[in-house]
């Protein structure tokens, strides 16, 4: 851990520490100690500095801790794990996965990061979360040969967050096309799926997902100047899960999903989807690229893509951007 990380691990119980107890603790002056105070800012980090008292978090985090997370996971689960890490701070979970090359199938890595300098979500917009506020976490796959409908992993991602959710009891949420959880239309979480191979052989996938717990309202104002309302569990539910509890049972989950998509595809996973389906029967607009396509959304086939009533026909849609809207 970076001697940043060292003053937050410090900082994480949101008590009130004087800047002299925390040059002792860590064997530095107290001119190091505002230094480092002052780069937290670059992660996102809200403190209250308090003249002559000292320092505290505007709220205190829980920090990932690899040993944790390993022992909350379920045999099957952590006998299929190889690898996992916890990064302080890194460009992208997912990118560092897609570095690996020697994944053996029915394996599985995992990396989180407090911090992503440069997390990716769908159509090359970078994912918002200050340090430690939400869960930001990725799992890598082999796939012998690659399933007929890989394209709707993602679908099946979905239906496996919301299966870790459901263990926290967080009640009204839905998976919107074709890779939101959100809540009354809010955003909660989000889902990226890389893979490399070939059509007809095996295939290396990685599949991405962010989840916010407590999201700053400066981060809710800067998403919805985007055009994006966000949520966050500590909106939605009564007592905030624990992060490494839950980010054991989402690791868990997508590594179950991920053995079921390989035998069976989307059919393990579709009466869940359309029951969470955020769309359906909803008039919807869909952009792809300079096109669009209006009408209204009637659920997803076999193969992922979303079913659209168009003009007196039905369309499949295979990408795009969604939204919801009357139609003229």
């Amino acid at each position: 851990m970076t001697r940043r990380g060292d003053v937050l691990r410090l900082l994480a119980d949101g008590e009130l520490h004087s800047g002299e107890e925390l040059a002792t603790r860590l064997a530095i002056s107290r001119a190091a100690v505002w230094k480092q105070m002052r780069r937290l800012g670059d992660w996102g980090i809200e403190l209250q500095a308090t003249p002559g008292r000292g320092y505290r978090l505007v709220e205190p985090i829980e920090l990932l801790e690899p040993a944790a997370i390993q022992c909350a996971l379920p045999q099957i689960a952590a006998a299929r794990l190889r690898h996992l890490e916890v990064q302080e701070a890194l460009d992208s979970t997912s990118d560092r996965l897609l570095a690996v090359t020697d994944l053996p199938a029915g394996r599985f890595d995992v990396c989180l990061a407090e911090f992503q300098l440069a997390g990716r979500g769908r159509r090359g917009r970078r994912w918002l979360a200050p340090f430690a506020s939400g869960l930001c976490l990725s799992v890598n796959w082999s796939f012998r040969d690659a399933p007929a409908a890989l394209g709707a992993l993602s679908l099946a991602a979905g239906v496996a967050i919301l299966r870790a959710l459901r263990k926290f009891e967080v009640a009204g949420l839905a998976l919107k096309w074709p890779n939101d959880v959100v809540h009354a239309g809010r955003k909660l979480g989000g889902i990226l799926i890389d893979m490399r191979g070939e059509a007809a052989g095996p295939a290396y996938v990685v599949v991405g997902v962010g989840i916010n717990l407590r999201l700053p309202e400066r981060i809710r104002a800067r998403l919805r100047a985007d055009g994006i309302e966000a949520t966050d569990l500590a909106t939605l539910a009564g007592d905030i899960p624990r992060r490494n509890a839950l980010a054991a049972a989402l690791v868990n989950e997508l590594a179950l999903a991920l053995e079921e998509f390989a035998s069976r595809g989307l059919a393990g996973f579709s009466d869940e989807w359309r029951d969470a389906d955020a769309l359906a029967g909803q008039p919807v607009r869909i952009l792809q690229g300079t096109q669009a396509v209006e009408g209204y959304a009637r659920g997803v086939d076999t193969d992922g893509a979303l079913l659209v009533d168009s003009g007196g026909m039905r369309r499949r849609v295979v990408s795009g951007e969604v939204s919801v809207r009357p139609l003229p």
